[in-house]
């Protein structure tokens, strides 16, 4: 098909330098009909050089004239077209990214322009989309602690409110305040990761030291549910932003500590392959579907919403985990079966600059 196109664009062409060619001869040919007709009434003083050289320069004349007969022929409809183009182009600055101009496939000199202003508007349109999602998402996740906050708050002002019902309906409020500051710092760790990219500072570390760090410091929370931890490391060094990618494997480990039952297992591993460090943290825990897997990076989205509502989740955590990941361009995959438990597969390459 591209062959096709390009040899009809080099006809095309051809036929162009063909007509202008036809059309100067055509000019030039009136231009010595003209003069020969003035001739024959009054005998030419000039030599047969001179004769020429006035019909070219009278024939070039006419060329002018006939394109300047040409222009303002075409012209209403050159300003029709440009008008279209226009409005489309005020309308999308208006925000309305619905615009798509339309005519203009055999208007080689404008489709071009035209094709990449509906390309502009759909992708806007799409970025709009996301922004209003989002807008949407953070205030129905902002609307829930909030309501409970301002629920509790009017509780506490009966005056036949016994102090064990006070103080559980204080550490209520104080959790949910809690949940409210933590998606307020993930929101803005976010939008800083996706800002200032260029400005991270990188090093050479030891990344099995790291997740044997990472696994230390969730010591707690796997030991309050008897999970056993399995950690299996090779001494690798990688090159990137360590402070990032420790926040990686800590989302990662708490989000399978989170979903995975008393008694229940965890193991961590640290392999190379060609170029790349590949982490990987798997759990026997409840699992994902299909459906679950193919959301489960998207902020806010939540496998299960009880259970992450009921132990402070905000759906952002993944959502930080990819935006790391990608920005060292590395790669994330999970595996699941519901029931069966998760596997997160993180690939980050051995040497990285931003």
């Amino acid at each position: 098909m591209t062959f096709w196109r390009k040899l009809v664009k080099f006809l095309l062409r051809i036929g162009q330098v063909l007509v202008i060619l036809v059309s100067f001869g055509a000019t030039w040919s009136a231009a010595r009909w003209i003069t020969s007709a003035i001739y024959r009434i009054a005998e030419p003083p000039f030599s047969a050089y001179i004769i020429d050289l006035i019909n070219v320069m009278l024939g070039v004349v006419i060329s002018f004239l006939l394109v300047l007969l040409l222009s303002l022929l075409f012209r209403p409809h050159q300003l029709k077209t440009l008008n279209i183009i226009i409005d489309g182009i005020r309308r999308i600055a208006k925000g309305d990214f619905t615009v798509r101009i339309v005519g203009f496939e055999r208007m080689r000199e404008f489709e071009t322009i035209v094709n990449s202003i509906n390309e502009m508007a759909g992708a806007l349109g799409q970025m709009e989309t996301m922004r209003q999602d989002f807008i949407s998402n953070v205030s129905h996740e902002i609307q829930s602690p909030l309501t409970s906050i301002r629920g509790f708050a009017r509780a506490l002002r009966r005056p036949d409110l016994s102090p064990e019902k006070r103080n559980h309906y204080l550490e209520i409020i104080e959790s949910e305040s809690r949940r409210l500051s933590q998606m307020s710092d993930n929101l803005l760790k976010l939008s800083s990761l996706e800002a200032d990219r260029g400005s991270l500072q990188t090093n050479r570390f030891r990344l099995d030291r790291q997740l044997q760090h990472v696994v230390l410091a969730c010591e707690p929370q796997w030991l309050a549910k008897n999970i056993q931890i399995q950690l299996e490391v090779s001494s690798l060094e990688v090159e990137g932003a360590e402070d990032l990618l420790s926040q990686v494997w800590m989302n990662l480990l708490h989000n399978s500590i989170k979903f995975t039952p008393e008694g229940g297992e965890i193991a961590v591993s640290l392999t190379s392959e060609a170029d790349r460090a590949v982490v990987t943290v798997t759990d026997n825990g409840m699992g994902m579907s299909e459906s679950e897997r193919v959301h489960i990076f998207e902020r806010f989205y939540k496998a299960d919403k009880s259970r992450t509502r009921s132990s402070g989740g905000s759906g952002l955590g993944l959502s930080i985990v990819k935006k790391i990941v990608d920005i060292h361009e590395g790669e994330i995959t999970v595996t699941s079966e519901p029931g069966k438990g998760s596997s997160f597969k993180v690939a980050i390459p051995f040497r990285w600059k931003p």
